[in-house]
C-alpha cells in the first residue's frame, strides 16, 4: 500500500515536470506608492469615525458622494478632534497617544495632514492637557486666514492653546476663565463657551498672545434651555441650536459678538414634544437660505437621540419648508450639505451609514454602509 503510494506521487511529479515550460512566466513584484488624490470636488466628504468598540483608534474617512468611493483614511489616534484648513489643503487633528495603547506616557499632538497624499506632514505636540470630547467642530480649529490654530484644553481648568501651524510650534496658552472650547472669527479672534449663556472673545496679537477680551451679555439660559456646542457655520459667525429648538444666530465679524433675536423651529403645539438631537445637529446652505436639522420626538435628556425626520427651514423667513422622514436609514446622527448648486445633503445614521440625499428635494440617492460611527463630517471649503 505504501509502495503505491509513492508510485503515484513520482508519477505526478513527473506529469508536472512534463508541463512546465508550457506555464506562463512568473508575475513581476508589486511595489507599493502612494499615488496623490485628483482635484477634489464639491462633494467630498470628511467622514470623522469614532469607534466606541476601539477608542484608541478614531479615524476619518474620505468619501465622494459623486461617485460613491470611499478616496482614502486618516487616522486619528484617540479620543480625536480634527478641522480642515481654510484652503481645504490641510486636515488638523488634535489626538491623544499613550506609550501602551489604552495607558503608559502620554502624548498629545497636532497632526497635520496633506489632503493631496493623506500623508501626515508635520506634527505639534502639545502640553498633556488637550481636551477630549465627543465630536465638535471647536476642539481644534483655524484662524480664517490660517496662521494660526487653536487647540482646546481642559485640566479641568479651561484654556486654549495658539499654535502655528507653518513652523510647528506652540506659541502659547490663553486662559478662558472656565468657559469652553475654541471658536474662531478673523485672522485672530476666539471665542469660548460659558455657562452662563456668554461668549468670552479673546484677540491676539500677531504673535499669538492675547492683546484684548470681551465677555458679551447671555444669549441663552443655560438652566431653562442650554444650547448645542455643536455650532452651525454661517456667514460671518456661527447659528447655535437650543435643546428646545431655539435658533440662536451669533454674528462675530466684529470684535464683540452681536446677537439677532432668536427664533424657533417648532410651533407651540410641538415645543417639548420634537426636538433636535444627534452628534451634528443642523447644517445651512448658504446660497439657498437653507437649514437642515435632524428632529425626534423625545424628552428632557434626549438631546444626543438622533432624528427621525430631517426638517428644512429657510433662514431669512424662518418658516419651514419641508419634513422628510428617513424611514429605515435608522436616525440620523449628523448632517451636513454642500454648497454648490446642485446640493447634496449627507445624513450619517447611527447603523454607522452614511445616506447621499439631494438637498432640494429629500430624495435618497445612496447609503453606504459602515462609514463612521458617531460621526462629524465636514465638506471641502
Amino acid at each position: 500500500m505504501r509502495s503505491g503510494s509513492l508510485l503515484i506521487a513520482a508519477a505526478l511529479c513527473m506529469g508536472t515536470g512534463a508541463h512546465a515550460a508550457d506555464l506562463p512566466p512568473p508575475v513581476p513584484a508589486e511595489h507599493l506608492k502612494v499615488e496623490p488624490l485628483p482635484p477634489s470636488g464639491p462633494h467630498w466628504v470628511y467622514v470623522f469615525d469614532y469607534a466606541f468598540y476601539n477608542e484608541t483608534d478614531a479615524r476619518v474617512h474620505l468619501f465622494d458622494g459623486d461617485t460613491y468611493r470611499r478616496l482614502g483614511q486618516i487616522d486619528a489616534g484617540y479620543f480625536s478632534g480634527f478641522n480642515l484648513s481654510p484652503d481645504g489643503k490641510t486636515t488638523a487633528v488634535a489626538t491623544t497617544y499613550f506609550s501602551r495603547g489604552s495607558r503608559g506616557t502620554r502624548t498629545d499632538v497636532v497632526e497635520l495632514t496633506d489632503n493631496t497624499t493623506l500623508a501626515v506632514i508635520r506634527e505639534i505636540v502639545l502640553p498633556s492637557k488637550r481636551a477630549m470630547t465627543l465630536p465638535s467642530m471647536f476642539n481644534v480649529a483655524y484662524s480664517d486666514d490660517g496662521h494660526f490654530i487653536y487647540v482646546a484644553y481642559v485640566t479641568p481648568a479651561a484654556s486654549f492653546g495658539v499654535l502655528d501651524p507653518q513652523r510647528g510650534t506652540v506659541l502659547g496658552e490663553i486662559d478662558t476663565a472656565g468657559c469652553v472650547l475654541v471658536i474662531p472669527s478673523g485672522p485672530n479672534r476666539v471665542s469660548s463657551l460659558c455657562e452662563s449663556g456668554r461668549l468670552l472673545t479673546v484677540t491676539l496679537d500677531a504673535a499669538g498672545h492675547e492683546s484684548s477680551r470681551t465677555m458679551s451679555e447671555p444669549f441663552f439660559d443655560a438652566d431653562k434651555d442650554p444650547v448645542f456646542v455643536q455650532g452651525i457655520p454661517m456667514r460671518q459667525g456661527f447659528v447655535f441650536l437650543s435643546f428646545l429648538g431655539e435658533v440662536h444666530e451669533v454674528n462675530l465679524a466684529a470684535p464683540a459678538p452681536a446677537f439677532a433675536p432668536s427664533w424657533s423651529l417648532v410651533t407651540p403645539a410641538e415645543k417639548g414634544h420634537w426636538r433636535p438631537g444627534g452628534a451634528q445637529v443642523g447644517a445651512i446652505h448658504e446660497g439657498l437660505h437653507r437649514l437642515y436639522v435632524p428632529m425626534h420626538v423625545g424628552g428632557e435628556g434626549s438631546h444626543k437621540v438622533g432624528g427621525t425626520e430631517i426638517w428644512v427651514f429657510d433662514t431669512a423667513s424662518h418658516r419651514r419648508l419641508a419634513r422628510w422622514p428617513v424611514g429605515t436609514l435608522g436616525t440620523v446622527l449628523a448632517v451636513q450639505v454642500s454648497q454648490d448648486s446642485a446640493p447634496l445633503l449627507f445624513a450619517a445614521t447611527d447603523s454607522s451609514s452614511v445616506a447621499v440625499l439631494d438637498a432640494l428635494t429629500g430624495r435618497v440617492k445612496h447609503v453606504e454602509k459602515h462609514l463612521g460611527q458617531t460621526p462629524w463630517m465636514m465638506l471641502n471649503p
